[in-house]
Order: structure tokens, then C-alpha cells, then sequence
């Protein structure tokens, strides 16, 4: 049987561009295939510039200790493509399997007949008719990149649409101001569905509502009708419902915070929010996001450290991205200082100062690696000239793990604490190398 692997590198041949935002194709396709996105269950979809797969597994972990059945979309994948395509199943879903993945390909393939069509569309379609195929109370769609010309913008009536915080990122294909971003952003919003706005900047903020409003969607915005913060060492969102108070989720950073948050307020903005308080517990103590601030406590490349180093892993590549993993490591600092070195790898199209700027005082020093995976990566010599232009101490190296193992060349006082960051692609290479994919 031909392998899947075979079929995404031939559907990477079917349009000249990479990414090239329109909902022309994907729409003929969707015809061609009798309207999947048609038998869908109800779609939440999310889209944003940070946070959107995180708010996703929040709302994936607590809809699951309810014991619903969840379809879940994200994309870019880590390690294997089909941790795009989860299967809600009783008990809890599980990624796409091999030969239903190559049949949903190959029967997409068979429909499209050679006409031109971009990868992620042919590879969207096919989730669609996965989905469809498989019953399921809710599906989580995540948006692939903007939204209003979205391969994923096929669905007319959402349960919801939430927006995770905006900020600058693809400013080549989503425009190179916040506003213009935050614009594109808001083409999820549709009549009548609730749209569900994460805690905002002002600038983005005021387009996202506006937006909203523009298009008759019903606005529940974060921090006037969903409010989320940290007491007692306990987690309290509050809205128009009343108050819960939830541990504090599993995942570190207080950005988490927010988008847990904003998963409760769209769950209960589509409809879900009469599940139990039981479930809405056992997600912010289950949920699992692999790379988002992962600490690796096993696998290859812990045993390339100093004894006793701790080794973090993140996919954060933009600016607003580094803020905020900035800000979580800082908090990791204070309650158990050690030196922090980053390990970075960041893409040629991506602001590489901007996300270094933030650990400026931070980090000790940065070693800078390539993205095997990546032929659009930054070398690395680029990378290390950028970061000792921004003030740290700055080597590069030929891979992740001469980088790790030249930590023994340093007598430390105490262990280091390692970041590894800049891409979720170099992240995925990271989990590869570490004997330890998503599950």
C-alpha cells in the first residue's frame, strides 16, 4: 500500500505556492466530494497568533472528562502528520491511523483529478471526510493561518468562533500591521454565532469587535463578559454564569491561564456549558500540549547535560511568542533559580530579535542550532550574529545535540536550565531526536 508519506510529497506538486490564502479550491473540492463540512458535528473554531492549539487541549481535556466524543484539527504537526487528525472516540480520541489516513488521500486525489490545489487544502479536505465519516458531539478546528481566506473558513454556521491574543506574525501574507492581522483574524465571525475574543491588546481588540459586530456575531470579549486569574493558588474564572474555581492547569505560564479561560468561555459560549464542574477540574489538571513549555524529564538528549540540568522545550517563534515564555521561565527562576541558556532555531521568515529580545537579562547565553527539517531555516551563524547584536553571548553549533553536549565545557556553579525554542518544527525535530513523539 502506498504510504502516506508518498501521498503528501505528491500533493506538494499540485500548486505552484506553498500557501496561497483562497477558498476557491477548497470549496470546488468540497463539491466534488458531496459537502463534508456539511455532516460535521458542532465546530468550535479557533483561530489567533498565540495559544490557539493550546486553548484546543483545554477544551479537548475538559470535553473528555465529560465524556463526550471529540474530533480535534490542528496543524502544524510535530513528529508524523497524522497528529493533525484526531478521532474522537469513547474514552478519549486517538490520531488517524495509517491505512484511513492513505484512503482519505487517495480518495481526495481520485475527486480532485489533477487540478491545482494547495497541500494544506488537499490534506484539510481529507480531515473533513474523516470527520464526517466518524459520529462525534464536537469538533475542534483550528485555523491554519489569517481566517478569512482559511482553508478551514468552510464551515457556515460554527458553534462558536474564538480568537486567541493577535499580534504580529506571516506578516507577508496577513499584512504587517497588528490591525490588518486582527482584521483577517476575525473572518472566522459568522451571523448569529457567539464569537468569543480572548483578552486583547487594545489596537487588535477594537477590530476583532468591530468586526464581530459588522457581521451580527453574538460578542463574548475577555475581561467584560469572561474574566480569569490566579488566587490562592487556585485558578477562578468568572462570567455572567457566576464564579468556578479550578486548580491550576497543568501546563505552566501564566499565559496558560488565558487560554484556559478563554477555552471555559467558549465551551459554555457554544453550548457545552452545563457540563459538570468535575470536568472542567480534571481538564486543567489533564490537559496536554506537547512542545508548549514541555519540561523533558526522559528521553536521549536529557542524558547529553551536565547532572542535574533541566531541559525545557518550546515552539515559540514570534515576538509576543517569546514574551510570553520569557515571562513563564522567569516565574520557573524565581522559585528555583539556575542559569538559563537557549537553545535556538528559528525560520528565515521570522523575526529572530524580536522573540530574543524578551530574555534579555534572562538568559545567560544562546546557542544557536539549524532546523534539519527545514530548508527555509536561518543558519545558524545568522542567528547566533543576531543575538550577540541584541546583547547575549551567543555561539552556533551543527545540531541540537552538539549544542547540549558543549554545556560540559562550562564549569556551573548549579545546573543549567535549557530552553530549546524558536520554531515548532525545530520542537518536533527535538521530540524526534528525544525518543519521545506526541502520543
Amino acid at each position: 500500500m502506498e504510504s502516506s508519506e508518498a501521498l503528501l510529497a505528491r500533493f506538494l506538486a499540485l500548486h505552484p505556492k506553498v500557501i496561497d490564502l483562497s477558498l476557491e479550491r477548497i470549496e470546488r473540492l468540497l463539491v466534488k466530494l458531496g459537502h463534508p463540512e456539511q455532516r460535521l458535528p458542532p465546530v468550535i473554531h479557533v483561530g489567533g497568533t498565540n495559544g490557539k492549539g493550546s486553548t484546543v487541549a483545554f477544551m479537548r481535556a475538559i470535553l473528555e472528562a465529560a465524556g463526550l466524543v471529540v474530533h480535534v484539527y490542528t496543524s502544524p504537526h510535530l513528529v508524523r502528520f497524522h497528529e493533525r487528525i484526531r478521532l474522537g472516540k469513547p474514552g478519549g480520541g486517538q490520531f488517524v491511523g495509517e491505512s484511513e489516513l492513505v484512503e482519505a488521500f487517495r480518495h481526495c486525489e481520485a475527486v480532485n483529478a489533477g487540478e491545482p490545489i494547495t497541500f494544506f487544502e488537499m490534506t484539510t479536505a481529507a480531515a473533513l471526510v474523516l470527520f464526517s465519516a466518524h459520529p462525534a458531539d464536537v469538533l475542534l478546528l483550528e485555523v491554519g493561518l489569517g481566517g478569512r481566506h482559511d482553508t478551514t473558513n468552510v464551515i457556515a454556521e460554527p458553534a462558536a468562533a474564538v480568537v486567541t491574543p493577535v499580534s504580529l506574525d506571516h506578516a507577508d501574507f496577513l499584512g504587517d500591521r497588528v490591525t490588518l492581522i486582527a482584521k483577517e483574524k476575525a473572518g472566522i465571525f459568522k451571523r448569529g454565532a457567539p464569537a468569543v475574543i480572548a483578552p486583547q491588546d487594545p489596537e487588535p481588540a477594537a477590530v476583532l469587535e468591530a468586526e464581530a459586530d459588522r457581521v451580527g456575531a453574538r460578542l463574548f470579549i475577555g475581561g467584560q463578559d469572561f474574566t480569569v486569574h490566579e488566587e490562592s493558588g487556585r485558578l477562578v474564572y468568572q462570567d455572567e454564569r457566576g464564579l468556578m474555581d479550578l486548580p491550576l492547569p497543568r501546563l505552566p505560564g501564566r499565559h496558560q491561564h488565558v487560554n484556559a479561560g478563554t477555552a471555559i468561555a467558549a465551551l459554555r459560549a457554544a453550548g457545552f456549558g452545563n457540563l459538570p464542574a468535575s470536568a472542567f477540574e480534571a481538564g486543567m489538571l489533564n490537559v496536554d500540549w506537547p512542545a508548549r513549555l514541555q519540561r523533558l524529564t526522559r528521553g536521549r538528549l536529557i542524558t547529553l547535560l551536565p547532572a542535574g540540568s533541566d531541559l525545557w522545550l518550546d515552539g515559540g517563534h514570534n515576538p509576543d511568542g517569546g514574551r510570553v515564555l520569557a515571562q513563564a521561565m522567569a516565574e520557573i527562576e524565581e522559585k528555583n533559580p539556575a542559569p538559563l541558556v537557549l537553545v535556538v532555531g528559528t525560520l528565515g521568515t521570522k523575526d529572530s530579535d524580536g522573540f530574543l529580545q524578551p530574555f534579555r537579562g534572562l538568559a545567560k547565553e544562546v546557542l544557536a542550532v539549524p532546523i534539519p527539517s527545514q530548508v527555509a531555516a536561518r543558519p545558524p551563524e545568522q542567528v547566533a550574529e543576531i543575538a550577540r547584536a541584541a546583547g547575549f553571548r551567543a555561539s552556533h553549533f551543527g545540531g541540537v545535540e552538539a549544542a547540549l553536549a558543549s554545556l560540559h565545557n562550562t564549569v556551573w556553579e548549579q545546573p543549567p536550565r535549557v530552553l530549546i525554542a524558536g520554531s515548532l518544527y525545530l520542537a518536533g525535530d527535538v521530540l524526534a531526536a528525544n525518543g519521545t513523539p506526541p502520543r
